[in-house]
């Protein structure tokens, strides 16, 4: 399978390798991209595996809770003119309140909702925004919980919209603090799982697997006996858990203690308990590929015409 420059730079992007190395990875792999990302990691080039497809689009990721309920919606328009347009922003608004008061199953049950405060179906008022704004305006995703209590967070504007479920004995006012410390560290590192008991066995056996390649790449370790060797490897086990896996990272704020360490301190502080139960993180954008203009041939077919 051939592969262009674009590859290279998008396989650059996604592990933080040089170029060159870029190259020799997917002439190594035949192009699959896939294949490529795990040759780097067995040769010890990239630090982790990040998948493709966070191409950006516009819109506006949000975040709250109203009337007790969390939500979190994603609506993508075609620039980001638009996901800073006080109309369209007030129109997400009304999706996340029209989510929160009639807690649709799945999207087209929301679509098929009455638009909070309308006679319109979030459809129909869709459609409105489209003929008022003048751009394609698509509500893409949402998340709702109704139990629990519910921190909300919007980094950027809009960019990244987090919502942090807890299970607590203490009042919402009372952990918004440290709800929202737990939202911004989801928003900034984007783990791959809450905690470390969520790692399934096939993602083990890969980190595993890529250990021991790794390993019998290293002359110091090449000629240890196999079995050391999975011992080391499941030792470092520990690492991967650090790296991505939300409760067990450093927390930001204070890298001396975990972010499960954390909340557990902030709630024998506040004299309850606080137990992290889920979280949804929306970023606009993520997995739509965008249009590439090329508007330079735009122009000269114009001309040209």
């Amino acid at each position: 399978m051939a592969f262009t420059a674009a590859d290279v730079k998008n396989l650059r992007e996604m592990t933080g390798v040089g170029m060159m190395d870029c190259k020799k990875a997917l002439t190594a792999s035949d192009g699959d991209m896939d294949k490529a990302i795990e040759w780097l990691r067995e040769k010890g080039l990239a630090a982790s595996q990040k998948k493709a497809g966070r191409i950006a689009a516009e819109g506006m990721a949000y975040a709250a809770v109203i009337g007790g309920v969390g939500v979190v919606v994603e609506v993508n328009a075609e620039t980001d003119f638009v996901g800073k347009n006080e109309k369209f922003v007030d129109f997400v608004k009304g999706v996340a309140a029209t989510v929160a008061k009639d807690a649709p199953a799945d999207l087209d049950a929301l679509m098929a909702c009455k638009y909070n405060g309308t006679d319109l179906t979030v459809t129909e008022q869709q459609q409105e925004m489209v003929l008022v704004i003048g751009e394609n305006i698509k509500v893409r995703r949402f998340a709702r919980f109704a139990d629990g209590v519910s921190v909300p967070y919007v980094h950027a504007g809009g960019k990244i919209g987090v919502l942090v479920n807890l299970e607590t004995s203490l009042s919402a006012e009372q952990v918004e603090t440290v709800g929202k410390d737990v939202a911004m560290q989801i928003a900034a590192l984007n783990p791959r799982f809450w905690d470390k008991s969520l790692v399934t066995e096939d993602v083990l056996a890969e980190e595993k697997k890529i250990m021991m390649v790794q390993m019998a790449n290293d002359p110091k370790m090449a000629n240890k006996p196999e079995q050391v060797r999975e011992k080391i490897a499941m030792g470092k086990m520990n690492k991967f858990y650090e790296e991505n896996c939300l409760l067990q990272q450093a927390f930001v704020k204070d890298g001396s203690v975990t972010v499960e360490q954390y909340i557990a301190a902030a709630a024998k502080s506040l004299g309850g308990t606080i137990t992290f139960k889920t979280a949804v993180r929306f970023e606009k954008g993520e997995g739509i590929e965008k249009k590439q203009e090329n508007f330079a041939e735009e122009i000269a077919s114009l001309v040209k015409g």
